[in-house]
């Protein structure tokens, strides 16, 4: 499953992060465990979106041989498995965060417009920001842990 040189139609900056993360379910899996706390299957099923099963499954598989996810079992029940962020995949944060701006100034129902003072942070200190959140991901946390994102 893992995407080789032979199967990436170029290698332009734009089309390589696509092919690797640019996918829809991708990146809402990566929002679901850098936002809200995601770690395991069945959570990632939970999310308003309505992933299917076997395109959950898949794209957890793609992101893990990609190397922007790792699993393990979880530590309080074996026969699940956390999915946390790899270092390949903390370093897609200012691109989340970026999307989240974005989004914020083009979408009037966006969710996070209610989070004035995390999008003036993240608009006045994005490098700061992102280390941040890198830093609280990375330790297990996410930036809206009562899901008010």
């Amino acid at each position: 499953m893992k995407t080789t040189d032979k199967e990436i139609r170029s290698h332009c900056a734009v089309n390589y992060g696509v092919e690797i993360f640019g996918d829809r379910w991708s990146l809402l899996i990566i929002r679901d465990i850098v936002f809200a706390g995601k770690k395991t299957y069945g959570e990632f099923l939970k999310s308003e979106e309505g992933i299917a099963t076997n395109v959950l499954a898949s794209r957890l598989a793609f992101l893990e041989a990609q190397g922007i996810l790792s699993r393990a079992p979880s530590p309080n029940d074996g026969r699940k498995d956390f999915y946390t962020l790899t270092e390949k995949g903390l370093d897609l944060i200012p691109i989340m965060l970026s999307i989240v701006l974005w989004s914020a100034q083009h979408d009037a129902k966006s969710y996070v417009r209610g989070q004035k003072e995390f999008i003036a942070r993240i608009s006045q200190h994005p490098v700061q920001v992102s280390e941040e959140v890198k830093a609280q991901v990375r330790n297990g946390g996410c930036i809206f842990p009562d899901g008010n994102g």
